[in-house]
């Protein structure tokens, strides 16, 4: 009988854990729901975090995206964009670095996307781009409109800017550029201290000035030219590298900073795009450049020699993602924004082609990536 209550009593002990063991793993089973519920709520927090379009890039196209913006958030049911004026370079570098809400959706540049930037970007999974080319803009030499406006050639430019020019002398040799004013460059020029403000190399508008202006100036001496074929490494250096003696001083990606500096010294002068004069033309001049003025209609029709597309990119991921980033590319890419009549032409951006924005605004509209490496 004895045995029998023991093992009753044994049996009743071992129930009774049973049902402990099996309350707890109940327990343990609601609490992981219930993290596994918080956690989805986390994630979806996450991907619904950002309810407005962050943009970076070109502070060249930062105006033209900024109208767009404020038009876009005054017409649609979408917040404003959000611009940060972050320099071609700089943009499509927290452009690539990959995707999610933290990322920005959409970088302006004043210059097509590099091969190096193109695989940066698919290293950090950012896989699918679309280019959105806006229009044309020149690059323009401008002072303060209390000196006289310069007049200069492309030759000009590269013998006051490079860091090495051909020997005056004579001969098929380079020297340190020894040139302190602009009438050691070239007689007919001022004896004027040469000093030019300008961006830093990350920024779209130096890399399309040193192409343009620079490059072109100096493909004007036959052997260097013939450089190209036989040395393209020496003849990029000798080309785009710009003197580091104070006659070239970087002023950063502040335009309005530059225009500030040019009416306190009027001898000195400085690089932007030409949407930017425009907007500052009772203030600061246009430079002639090889006897032909910067004027909308000198970029437009190809005769003014120092110009360039400007562009934005989108990062597809983000398309459905983000809210209104459709939208937005609808707005800029309409015929009230980018046409030969519409608002971003008063800004001074140049139009397109009607078949070449027919053509990009389709692509646009499909969402259709570029190639990458």
């Amino acid at each position: 009988m004895s045995k029998f209550v023991g093992k009753e009593k044994s049996f009743s002990i071992n129930l009774l854990q049973s049902e402990r063991r099996n309350r707890n793993l109940k327990k343990a089973a609601r609490v992981i729901v219930t993290l596994c519920f918080v956690l989805s709520l986390g994630i979806t927090h996450a991907v619904a975090g950002r309810d407005y379009i962050s943009i970076v890039g070109s502070s060249t196209v930062y105006p033209f995206a900024t109208v767009v913006a404020e038009q876009f958030g005054k017409t649609s049911s979408f917040k404003t964009p959000k611009i940060e004026s972050t320099g071609s370079g700089g943009g499509l570098k927290l452009f690539c670095a990959g995707v999610g809400v933290e990322h920005p959706d959409i970088t302006n540049a004043s210059r097509a996307i590099k091969d190096s930037e193109k695989t940066k970007c698919k290293d950090n999974g950012v896989t699918e781009i679309v280019e959105v080319k806006i229009g044309y803009d020149g690059i323009v030499l401008a002072n303060s409109k209390k000196a006289d406006a310069f007049k200069v050639s492309r030759k000009d430019i590269f013998l006051a800017l490079a860091k090495d020019i051909p020997d005056p002398a004579g001969g098929e040799k380079l020297i340190p550029n020894p040139h302190k004013t602009w009438k050691d460059v070239n007689p007919s020029l001022p004896a004027t201290k040469i000093e030019v403000l300008g961006p830093p190399p990350t920024s779209g508008t130096r890399v399309a000035f040193v192409e343009l202006a620079m490059e072109a100036g100096a493909k004007k001496f036959d052997w260097i030219k013939a450089m190209k074929k036989k040395d393209k490494k020496k003849y990029k250096a000798v080309c785009h590298t710009v003197r580091e003696d104070g006659a070239y001083v970087e002023a950063g990606e502040n335009d309005n900073l530059i225009v500030q500096k040019l009416q306190a010294n009027p001898n000195s002068l400085g690089i932007f795009g030409f949407s930017f004069l425009d907007q500052n033309t009772d203030v600061i001049q246009g430079s002639f450049v090889d006897d032909v003025e910067p004027t909308f209609d000198a970029i437009a029709d190809g005769s003014y020699p120092v110009s360039r597309p400007l562009f934005f990119y989108v990062k597809k991921a983000h398309v459905d993602m983000i809210p209104g980033i459709k939208e937005y590319l609808k707005e800029f890419t309409s015929e009230k924004a980018w046409g030969p009549d519409g608002y971003l032409s008063e800004k001074g951006l140049i139009p397109m082609p009607d078949d070449e924005r027919r053509q990009i605004g389709e692509t646009v509209a499909s969402l259709k990536p570029i190639a990458l490496p």
